[in-house]
């Protein structure tokens, strides 16, 4: 992302300080268990594997930013695919605070994660899974607070597309859509 417009950086920059403040009550949480079995999908894990494969792949990705009305689109290589989906590995849910907060549903090959409770950030997963292999990943977030709102869809397809989409809105300032799209070439 870091050749879309210099504007667009500050505005960046601004918002994701302005979340990081919004979600610090929750960084007491973020303690994954250890020596456990984990309760739920391990994502940060698979989310690390992919980006060293990925990495090693070196594969051109024709990538669109859009912020609000103004778009740009480029081919690139991703040198940092750890950074690239991040996001993605920050809907983590195996955390000991979150054990019991979210409803499992798991048939035909899709794991569904639907949280219990408003407060947590990650409200929805779904992982649909095929012949021993992650097909698909879909995760839906929402983040709420008296000076901030935010909800993101992510989308992720391994070999070929991932999605990002989110709208903020925070008081005081004017609303804020992004959307990231990189379809990886063959």
């Amino acid at each position: 992302m870091c050749w879309y417009k210099p504007g667009l950086k500050r505005i960046a920059a601004l918002l994701s300080g302005m979340a990081l403040v919004a979600g610090w009550p929750a960084c007491k949480s973020d303690v994954k268990e250890t020596g456990q079995s984990l309760k739920y999908f391990d994502i940060s894990e698979y989310f690390t594997k992919d980006a060293i494969r990925l990495t090693k792949e070196n594969r051109m990705v024709f990538k669109t930013v859009i912020h609000n009305r103004d778009t740009e689109s480029r081919k690139v290589h991703i040198a940092d695919w750890g950074l690239e989906l991040s996001l993605f590995k920050e809907a983590d849910i195996n955390r000991p605070a979150w054990k019991n907060s979210y409803k499992v549903i798991d048939e035909d090959s899709t794991l569904i994660y639907m949280a219990k409770y408003p407060e947590l950030k990650m409200r929805e997963m779904i992982v649909k899974k095929g012949k021993g292999k992650i097909k698909w990943i879909l995760i839906y977030n929402k983040t709420k607070n008296i000076l901030y709102q935010s909800t993101e869809k992510l989308s992720y397809f391994p070999d070929s597309l991932y999605s990002i989409k989110k709208d903020q809105r925070v008081r005081l300032t004017r609303n804020n859509r992004y959307s990231i799209q990189g379809v990886l070439e063959r």
